[in-house]
């Protein structure tokens, strides 16, 4: 009987028993789940880039209107990221990531269905936002209270490559279904992922470590999300409005709101700067009442945490760059469609799913740090080779090369970063430290994008007026007219629609046009990759900062008692 009793005991901690293939899928299937969520948040941004046309014709509308769904989408993502993570630590993250997921879902239906841009602004920017903003902090903080150790490095490995490999996806899966069923289709997929995300939610635990009464620094929702959207408003509206010098009218419901010829953009970004340092003495109140206040301002003070996050937020800014530059080479001068745009950027996706998990292995004899300064260095590789293949007579795959250093730099960077910003708090904080941190992400892509729009709008109009004058071909009569003609259309150029003109134009002069746009192109789009050169020199400054080992054993203690 003993030895009965003994050989049970034995085998109930045998780690041969514990290893079974259903106990391992009960494990990783978390994974799968957390993953999944985030990628189908990217892909549906990303989808959306590439369809833009075929959605302006659909719903008989223009590329300024479809610009600001997108644009509201990252508004409300960067603005209460923040509170969804906080959200997630009080009432619990399970309950946030499955209340998202079904928001999101109730988002990506109206849009679906929706007749106008109204419709698709509430159902994809507004509703989806707000679904995406509870969704993204959750997935970090569910891993880093699923897996330890090795196996969480694995985790936010695999997390980290699928982010990005979901950002070079999102073109290949929008071109195809766009081109063979419908863009609808892209967000009415989404309903049954949902459906697999909860279904999946049931194997993952609850995790709400905080023993601090519930409540909310709404004061500071207020604050963190108006000095988020008043700053990520005016870098993303720097292409339209200009960043100093007003280039189109400013309108507010209707009316013309006169800045004294100055931009809106200085403005927004002079009055969310403001309100984020108001943001900063109010948690100081908070914290000194000993209330709870949304971010702990501890987390500033971080070195490890602010250059782990600092770091994701740079490359951040990168990827959205290249992104949005390489993508106008390819419609505007090649003249692929949206979805062998897509394809043409397969190997930077298959080489991120190579690095992400490769980080994990490397981990294990080089440090975390050491891997993310080579992983950035390999990164400004990536966009130099990029900036040097990139030739008015330059095929998809003779970037191939740059394409698949950027990737693999990316996939060793982004599972390492998210493991150093975790490791740097307590688990009851990870949450607010997610939220944080992803927002340092969106701020980045928004700003990658906003950025690098505009320095290729300016380029593509400097270099088109520049063209023009110096040609020998248009007569030196008809230089001004078209000059003029030409530099209204850059936003047509960039989507790829060309410089179209006067039909009573000699065949001459618009073959000389359209060869001047393209060199225009491909030299504003060489200057947006010497931008993204210059993110990843930044982010190498701001690796210094990190430690050379994970620090979750030092950080992993019981939360504090409540007040």
């Amino acid at each position: 009987m003993e030895s009965s009793q003994a050989l049970q005991l034995q085998n109930k901690n045998s780690p041969a028993i514990l290893q079974t293939p259903q106990s391992r899928f009960k494990k990783w299937t978390p994974l799968f789940v957390l993953s999944l969520a985030l990628a189908v948040i990217i892909l549906d941004t990303t989808i959306l880039n590439v369809t833009l046309r075929t959605i302006i014709n659909d719903l008989h509308t223009d590329i300024q209107s479809i610009q600001w769904v997108i644009t509201t989408y990252s508004l409300i993502l960067a603005a209460f990221t923040i509170t969804g993570g906080r959200l997630g630590d009080l009432f619990g993250r399970k309950k946030m990531f499955i209340t998202g997921a079904i928001i999101f879902a109730v988002g990506s239906f109206i849009t679906s269905i929706s007749q106008n841009v109204g419709t698709m602004i509430a159902g994809e920017a507004v509703i989806e936002g707000i679904g995406a903003a509870l969704m993204m902090p959750a997935t970090v903080s569910l891993l880093r209270s699923c897996y330890k150790g090795r196996e969480l490095a694995l985790a936010f490995a695999v997390w980290g490559g699928i982010a990005s490999a979901a950002a070079a996806l999102g073109p290949v899966i929008g071109g195809w279904l766009s081109t063979n069923y419908s863009w609808r289709w892209a967000f009415r997929v989404n309903i049954f992922v949902v459906l697999l995300l909860i279904i999946g939610s049931f194997l993952i635990t609850e995790a709400k470590d905080r023993f601090e009464k519930p409540t909310l620094d709404y004061v500071g929702i207020l604050l963190s999300a108006a000095g988020l959207l008043s700053l990520v408003f005016g870098f993303i509206e720097a292409s339209t409005y200009g960043w100093w010098n007003i280039k189109t009218p400013f309108i507010v419901f209707g009316r013309i709101l006169d800045l004294g010829g100055i931009s809106p953009t200085p403005v927004f970004i002079f009055l969310g700067l403001i309100i984020l340092v108001v943001f900063a003495f109010w948690e100081r109140h908070m914290m000194d009442k000993e209330e709870t206040p949304l971010v702990s301002l501890k987390l500033f003070k971080n070195d490890q945490f602010m250059g782990a996050a600092l770091v994701t937020g740079m490359l951040s800014l990168g990827q959205a760059g290249l992104s949005f530059a390489i993508p106008v080479y390819f419609q505007a001068v090649l003249g692929l469609d949206p979805l062998h745009t897509g394809i043409a950027m397969i190997p930077m996706t298959i080489v991120i799913m190579v690095g992400a998990p490769l980080s994990a292995y490397l981990v294990k004899f080089i440090s975390p740090k050491r891997i993310v300064q080579i992983g950035v260095l390999i990164n400004m590789l990536g966009f130099f080779v990029l900036k040097e293949s990139l030739h008015i007579g330059s095929t998809q795959w003779a970037l191939a090369p740059g394409f698949m250093l950027f990737g693999f730099g990316m996939g060793l960077i982004m599972g390492q970063t998210n493991n150093l910003a975790l490791s740097a708090v307590p688990v009851y904080e990870a949450g607010e430290a997610a939220g944080v941190n992803n927002t340092f992400r969106q701020v980045g892509m928004s700003l990658g994008a906003a950025i690098i729009g505009s320095v290729m709008l300016s380029a593509l109009g400097t270099n088109l007026a520049s063209g023009i004058q110096a040609s020998e071909i248009i007569p030196q009569g008809q230089k001004a007219a078209i000059a003029a003609a030409v530099s209204n259309q850059t936003s047509n150029i960039e989507f790829g629609a060309g410089a179209p003109i006067a039909a009573n134009v000699p065949k001459a002069i618009t073959n000389e046009i359209t060869s001047l746009a393209h060199s225009a192109t491909v030299d504003a789009a060489k200057s947006a990759l010497g931008f993204g050169i210059a993110s990843a020199l930044l982010s190498l400054l701001f690796t210094l900062k990190l430690p050379d080992t994970y620090e979750y054993e030092k950080h992993d203690a019981p939360a504090p008692a409540a007040h």
